[in-house]
């Protein structure tokens, strides 16, 4: 069924333009669906956004590899949580990467990769976080969740910065941001690298706040999927206290759509406000 585009006008709760769509998923049940987009002054790009649902705590998603915001409506990871967002538990908002201009561009020195990254991490805070808030009309939980590379983004963010998320879903990922620099190091690669900034971090306020959190680290153990990485993260998270949910699934369990199709609902069902 292709849908009707309904333009509408800015709000004072909503100062971005944006579109809104009459979508309906795989079943043919009605989903509320907006696309945003603005010109960011930290990224000097324009950036798109979509947002799902009506109401309920925040879902932040990133794209997994150099895909779009878009991404998990096509590969129907949004049709999987469905229930959730028609029934008000959550809305669920789905950002772009630019991991094209940074750790997945091998014409970038990784100095300048590592730079590009952190715009990013100043993009979601300053930026898209004020945009959740406006549009929820309030200061809701959010909620970080990413599939593969989207996982190191989505765990990165919350640890980064648990004062203001509130937990974390992250499927299948890397948390070795050095696996991506060819061997180099600096500041930014470091504060952007999970396993390696947290077992060295000294900031008790900032734990504090991420022990509040919902921490979810999963994986598959099936093809092209590395459980090591999240058992090493799990690890860490032992050695400074952080209680979270380790959850490795089976050995039929591959690095692909069907493993987090599965995953996502599952652990949303699981967590409460």
């Amino acid at each position: 069924m292709t849908p009707k585009l309904q333009f509408q006008s800015f709000s004072k709760f909503n100062p971005f333009p944006y579109f809104h769509i009459r979508h309906f998923n795989q079943y043919g049940e009605l989903m509320s669906r907006e696309i945003h987009r603005w010109y960011s002054p930290n990224l000097n790009k324009e950036m798109e956004i979509v947002v799902y649902g009506h109401y309920g705590y925040a879902l932040l998603m990133f794209p997994t590899a150099g895909a779009d915001y878009l991404e998990y409506e096509r590969f129907k990871l949004i049709d999987s949580i469905g229930g959730f967002l028609r029934d008000g538990k959550l809305k669920a908002f789905s950002i772009n990467s630019i991991n094209n201009e940074s750790w997945l561009n091998n014409h970038m020195h990784p100095a300048h990769k590592a730079i590009r990254h952190q715009q990013y991490n100043r993009y979601v805070v300053e930026e898209v976080v004020p945009f959740i808030h406006n549009h929820s009309k309030g200061l809701v939980p959010i909620i970080t969740t990413g599939a593969s590379l989207g996982a190191l983004h989505a765990a990165n963010n919350f640890f980064r910065r648990p004062d203001i998320f509130s937990g974390t879903i992250a499927m299948s990922g890397s948390y070795d941001l050095k696996s991506y620099t060819k061997g180099y190091f600096d500041d930014n690669v470091y504060f952007n690298s999970p396993v390696d900034y947290l077992p060295r971090w000294d900031d008790n306020f900032m734990f504090d706040q991420m022990r509040r959190g919902r921490i979810i680290i999963a994986s598959g153990q099936g093809s092209f999927e590395d459980p090591e990485a999240s058992r090493q993260l799990s690890n860490i998270l032992n050695s400074r206290g952080v209680r979270h949910w380790l959850d490795l699934w089976g050995h039929d369990q591959p690095h692909d759509w069907p493993t987090w199709r599965n995953m996502l609902p599952y652990f949303l069902g699981n967590i409460k406000f």
